[in-house]
Parts: structure tokens; sequence; C-alpha cells
């Protein structure tokens, strides 16, 4: 297996930011991630998706969304913990080929990639969401289109060092795995319980 640049173990280092410095990427440098980034499976090319970049006094303006949105002044305050916010808006169109769902898929695609890159860069991520993302003052400080949908936020920074979070823990693949056509794997170790 080829292993050049150390990526096994770059994406088995990945792990979502706790806390971030106050630096990020500039926008040159997030072009040229982005463009990496659009090498992830996307049916019919589409780029059913765009992203925005929330810098400086823009995350302040999305904190007030934010809280305007929830009825709590706290709200405000969550965009400010990074940077660099990345808005991730899933922009779906019609195709005969392609749902949504694809769609999506390859939205989720391009920041999962953006993220592993970012990871590579030496900057750190943490994709955060919330129940918030679709009510109106949120889709009008993100300038969304009828039809468009935000994802979440891509926080984005200089890794903290010291935000205490230790290695990722580490997953039993074997759980999550089964062959087609085998009968005799057990799942999590319960009788009767087949993949």
């Amino acid at each position: 297996m080829r292993d050049d640049v150390g990526l096994l173990e770059l994406v088995g280092t990945r792990r979502s930011a706790g806390r971030l410095l106050d630096t990020a990427p500039d926008d040159a440098e997030v072009e040229r991630l982005v463009g990496l980034a659009m090498t992830a499976p996307d049916h019919a090319y589409l780029r059913p998706w765009r992203l925005v970049l929330i810098r400086d006094g823009a995350r302040g303006d999305l904190g007030d969304a934010l809280a305007q949105a929830s009825g709590n002044p706290a709200q405000a305050l969550k965009p400010l913990r990074a940077p660099l916010l990345i808005a991730i808006v899933l922009c779906p169109q019609q195709h005969p080929k392609v749902p949504e769902w694809e769609q999506l898929a390859a939205a989720v695609g391009v920041v999962t990639t953006l993220g592993l890159l970012m990871h590579a860069a030496g900057w750190a991520t943490n994709w955060r969401t919330g129940p918030h993302l679709d009510a109106r003052p949120v889709r009008e400080v993100l300038r969304l289109a009828d039809g468009e949908r935000a994802l979440g936020f891509l926080y984005t920074g200089r890794p903290d060092a010291e935000d205490g979070r230790g290695p990722r823990p580490q997953p039993d693949p074997a759980a999550h795995l089964s062959t087609l056509g085998r009968d005799d794997r057990l799942v999590n170790g319960s009788p009767g319980v087949v993949r």
C-alpha cells in the first residue's frame, strides 16, 4: 500500500478540535484546500453545495442571528469560538439520475475531505450544527436562497495543544463489517443477530 506522505497516520490522528486558537488559514489557502477537496465523489459533477467563509465581524453578525433565532443572548458568543467559520450550504438541483440524498452525500464528502486537508495543513476543525440552522435570521445572514439548506459550520483555526483531549478513541471496525453470503457472523456477540 502506498503511503508516501503518511496518509494513513494523518487520517488516524484527525479529530474534532475542542478549542481553537485565534489564527486561521487565509482565503488563498482555503481556496487551494477546497479545490483539492472537490475530488470527493460527486455524481454528475453537480457541485450541489457552496461554502461561505465567516471571519472577523461577520462572526458577530452570525452570532446575533443565532441569538435572535434562539431567544438566548448567549448564542451570540458561539461563532466567536473560532477565527474562521465555514458555513456548509446544500444547494440541491433537479437531476434525473442524482436524487437529493446523493447530492447531500456529495456535500458531506467535500466537507469531510476538507477537514482532513485542513488537518494535513496544520489546522484544526470542528463541524458544528444546531437547531437554528434553518431559522429565518440565520438564513438571512447566510443569504440562503429558496431550496438551499445550511448543514452547519466548520469551525477552523490553529489547534490548541493544551485543550486536554487525548487521541481519538479507536473504534472496532469488525463491528461494522460483514460479508454478503456469510451467515455465521454475529454482530456484537448477540446470538441470532446476523449480518
